[in-house]
């Protein structure tokens, strides 16, 4: 397993990989190919939930689908994404929802949506022994103040206060810092102030590490965001196999000879 000296050894000479997996059978996919950082996504509310948005995803909802993942993975650090209001009103509630993902659900460290109210919360979690994957940008549980999700720093304040931010989550002890649709020139800027990795999605190439949506980076969904790339056909895969087993059952060419079995003990029940 990757601990956070390892990530940090990495920084600055090997790009760090990581992906989002929600379930046994994908963490299982993502751990044997060799993938540094499983993080369980919030992102499970609308790719696996059938929620529009990430904000009703629940901390049971999370808390099952990290222990799934910790279930089914050997070798990477798994991430727990902590949902909508699971943190930043109440310290104690906070800190025990976050605790819970560790102590119970395997999880190796929890990420947070950061901003100015997550800081002195990363310092806590930190000094009790939660490892803190900060996120700056695009940050998803923002949806209604944004509008939607549009890009990120774009003026010379917003980026400004990105890294400010992002300098004062590194100081609170968060171990890295995702980097979510926002210029290339600026993750640069960034990735060149930290001595955290930074790991990007949407924040081109000079980032410490990239991260995808499991199932946009397999295909398995027929859209995708702009920049992110498809490096499979899961959902084309799916269809066929599909099809092939409804074409098969109708044609009864399924169950064949081979799938069932005769007891010959059994009474002629007709």
């Amino acid at each position: 397993m990757p601990t956070v000296r390892d990530l940090h050894a990495k920084t600055g000479s090997e790009p760090i990989t990581m992906l989002t997996a929600y379930d046994a059978p994908a963490a299982e996919v993502v751990d044997e190919a060799g993938v540094d950082v499983v993080l369980v996504g919030d992102s499970v509310g609308n790719t696996e939930l059938g929620y529009e948005t990430t904000l009703p995803v629940t901390v049971d909802e999370m808390a099952s689908r990290v222990g799934a993942v910790s279930r089914a993975t050997e070798d990477a650090m798994i991430v727990a994404d902590m949902p909508f209001l699971s943190y930043g009103v109440d310290e104690s509630e906070s800190v025990a929802n976050a605790g819970r993902m560790l102590k119970e659900e395997g999880a190796h460290a929890v990420k947070l949506e950061s901003g100015p109210h997550t800081v002195d919360l990363t310092e806590k979690l930190v000094q009790l022994g939660i490892p803190v994957m900060a996120h700056l940008g695009l940050t998803p549980q923002h949806v209604n103040q944004y509008g939607g999700y549009p890009r990120q720093g774009t003026t010379q304040k917003a980026a400004d206060r990105i890294l400010e931010l992002a300098r004062d989550h590194e100081d609170a002890g968060a171990f890295s810092l995702v980097l979510e649709h926002v210029p290339s020139n600026l993750a640069a800027d960034v990735t060149e102030e930290l001595d955290v990795p930074t790991i990007g999605i949407g924040a081109g190439p000079h980032c410490d590490g990239q991260v995808l949506v499991f199932n946009d980076a397999v295909g398995l969904t027929e859209w995708s965001p702009s920049f992110s790339k498809q490096f499979g056909d899961v959902r084309g895969e799916m269809t066929a196999a599909v099809e092939d087993y409804v074409s098969a059952v109708e044609k009864r060419e399924f169950p064949a000879e081979e799938h069932s079995h005769e007891e010959t003990d059994l009474e002629d029940l007709y």
